[in-house]
């Protein structure tokens, strides 16, 4: 028999003879008098937080922010209450909150705070150069002379020389930087500048008596009756030129008629021819300044030693064009002419002269460029002259107001000057060589046919009702437009040509319409003799 009687806790008899059932404390009878349920006043029901008595007995609940977990009696925190106490970012879950953590933070053990991940720490951050950490991500960064290309990693060296005027002269790239270098005579200062380098303020430049400083180098002078050495420093006594022999020389003379500029290369003593291909040639006088011996061409062995000219002289070239022409030294038919002076030009104009030591020029006719549409192309001529000038400046005309430098400046302009006048009177074809009382045009036009007439191809006349070449020993003058004799002093061999040769040696006489060299004026006679075989000579040893 059952000792409690069916009571659930406790059973206690009655003085009458019954028993009664009792529950133990925060427990209640239920209405069939024996079993005990629980209620809110023992442990609060069990419940965390709100207890509520209900006929099944106690119902628990949670304050706000908190949800009550499936045993139904705990309550767990949520993500409304304080971000769920999480460092960033807060998930609710049915066992409570849950936290994680942004790209570049880790969760730390207590699962709520997040720390910031080092990337450098590891290989560097894939950077090539330099990485810098920074919260939640970090950076790469390049030394200098580098550029961090577009993946954001990898460093690629600047080329510094690529980059407009990075270095006055030269550019030398390295890994990372670059270097700046100078040509010689000059110094670098700065990082990318070049100076020029006085070498005349140190030890006068090692020279023996002047030093004149240029850019980039320096030219040692000497004094009066000395010239300079071979090593280019010292000086050497000048041979003094004997009477009558004086060193070859030029005069450069232009003068000016109204808006028409004239201008004329007068050789003093010899000229000297050299014939290219067809239409080109080259005419020299004069010896060229402090080359250290005399062109192989020049035979008189006097000539190197009486040369005036001490100080380095001014040097120019010019090029210049005219078109529809072709290069040919031209007599003109004026007759001889002897040299006047300053005197030049019709009218006897006074004209202005430039004394030079040596003149070269060169004359070379082409076709114009192939492409143009033209109804003549075989006349379409164009004629390139190169003149190269070197005239003198003499210390011994140095005064107390003007040095050598000052002479020097002075010659520069005013060749300058007659090159400017020069361009001018060749567009005119106004430009003659004059050698021994000879002028000659250094170019002729090509002569123009009558528009209702069949044009001759240059170097033939017409006859009748056809054309016919110049035979040698004359040329095609295209002003008289017809074939005229060579005069004197010259010749041709050919047939059709626009101009005679110079005879070697040529001083302008000679029989008219020469067919050939041998015909020319100036050979030597019997008994004399010359390095060439024409004048001038001398007699035969006895």
């Amino acid at each position: 028999m059952d000792k409690n009687h069916g009571c659930a806790h406790i059973c206690r008899e009655a003085q009458k003879g019954g028993i009664s059932c009792e529950c133990r404390p925060g427990f209640q009878l239920t209405r069939n008098m024996k079993d005990c349920k629980l209620t809110c006043n023992y442990g609060n029901g069990g419940c965390q937080h709100i207890c509520e008595e209900t006929d099944h007995g106690p119902k628990c609940s949670c304050h706000m922010k908190f949800l009550l977990h499936s045993d139904g009696k705990t309550c767990v925190e949520t993500c409304a209450a304080n971000n769920g106490g999480c460092d960033s970012t807060c998930h609710d879950s049915v066992t409570g909150v849950r936290c994680s953590c942004p790209v570049g933070f880790t969760l730390q053990p207590d699962r709520k705070t997040c720390k910031d991940i080092d990337e450098c720490r590891l290989n560097n951050g894939g950077c090539d150069h330099v990485c810098r950490n920074t919260v939640g991500s970090f950076e790469c960064s390049c030394k200098k002379g580098y550029k961090l290309l577009t993946n954001e990693r990898t460093c690629q060296d600047i080329d510094e020389c690529s980059f407009d005027r990075a270095c006055d002269h030269f550019c030398v790239n390295s890994a990372g930087s670059f270097q700046c270098l100078c040509r010689k005579g000059y110094v670098l200062y700065g990082l990318a500048h070049c100076g020029d380098i006085d070498e005349c303020s140190i030890n006068r430049g090692g020279c023996k008596y002047g030093c004149i400083n240029t850019l980039g180098s320096y030219e040692c002078t000497c004094p009066p009756g000395h010239k300079l050495h071979w090593n280019r420093k010292d000086c050497m006594e000048l041979v003094k030129c004997p009477p009558g022999l004086v060193a070859p020389k030029a005069m450069l003379t232009c003068s000016k008629t109204g808006k028409t500029e004239s201008c004329s290369v007068t050789c003093a003593s010899k000229a000297y021819y050299l014939a290219g291909t067809n239409n080109s040639y080259s005419v020299s006088c004069g010896i060229p300044n402090l080359t250290g011996k005399p062109p192989a061409r020049h035979n008189t062995s006097n000539s190197q030693g009486c040369i005036e000219t001490l100080a380095p002289p001014v040097k120019q070239t010019a090029s210049f064009k005219i078109k529809n022409a072709k290069c040919h030294l031209h007599p003109k038919l004026t007759g001889r002419t002897e040299d006047r002076g300053r005197m030049l030009g019709p009218g006897g104009q006074l004209s202005s002269n430039c004394q030079v030591t040596f003149v070269n020029l060169t004359c070379d006719s082409s076709k114009k460029a192939k492409g143009r549409h033209t109804r003549n192309p075989s006349n379409k001529e164009v004629t390139r002259i190169t003149l190269e000038l070197e005239a003198e400046v003499k210390p011994g005309d140095t005064t107390e107001n003007c040095n050598l430098s000052c002479l020097r400046q002075r010659m520069e302009k005013q060749v300058k000057t007659h090159i400017k006048a020069l361009k001018k009177s060749i567009s005119h074809e106004r430009f003659l060589i004059r050698v021994a009382g000879l002028e000659y045009e250094v170019a002729q036009k090509l002569p123009q046919a009558a528009p209702t007439q069949a044009q001759c191809a240059p170097g033939s006349e017409r006859t009748g009702a056809g054309c016919v070449k110049c035979l040698p020993g004359s040329y095609y003058h295209g002003g008289q437009e017809r074939c005229v004799q060579c005069p004197p002093g010259t010749f041709q061999e050919k047939e059709g040509q626009l101009a005679c040769d110079l005879c070697p040696g040529s001083d302008g006489h000679g029989p008219m319409g020469a067919r050939n060299i041998s015909s020319c004026a100036g050979q030597c006679s019997t008994g004399f003799f010359s390095n060439d075989g024409f004048k001038p000579c001398q007699p035969c040893p006895q």
